[in-house]
């Protein structure tokens, strides 16, 4: 199945001019060391601003097993985990319950929170979740009904 492009994009092109720059319409990202403004890439400019990103922690229960992950969609992300969509760790231990999330406007950085979050002691990921949500309460539930 092919999906259509959300939006038509054309390559920016070349302006003649003495400050020599590109003709986006996007935003300059600010100077260089010889004054010239250098365009923002096109790509980021618009994930930052279609997308934000979720680094979450999922758990079978208080103070159970805990799965970390990161998404673009997290509605939908913890609702497949929710229903086993798909085969793994969560099914097998059935870690079905949001107790803690972050949210990221750039990619490389809730890939490496998530990383991060990973590597920590046991103990000090039930602190963070415990700080934030000490009734382990599930969020989905919560935020998304």
């Amino acid at each position: 199945m092919k999906l259509a492009p959300l939006f038509h994009l054309s390559l920016p092109r070349r302006r003649e001019s003495s400050n020599d720059y590109f003709k986006t319409g996007f935003p300059l990202n600010g100077g260089n060391d010889n004054g010239v403004e250098a365009p923002v890439s096109l790509l980021n400019y618009m994930f930052k601003r279609l997308y934000y990103f979720y680094v979450y922690i999922i758990a079978s229960q208080r103070n159970g097993t805990l799965y970390i992950g990161v998404t673009n969609n997290l509605v939908r992300r913890v609702w497949e985990h929710k229903h086993d969509i798909n085969e793994g760790f969560t099914k097998r231990y059935k870690v079905h319950k949001l107790v803690y999330y972050e949210v990221f406007e750039d990619i490389n950085e809730a890939i490496y929170r998530e990383k991060c979050l990973k590597k920590w002691y046991r103990k000090w990921k039930l602190r963070l979740i415990e700080k934030e949500n000490p009734e382990w309460k599930d969020l989905y539930e919560e935020l998304f009904g």
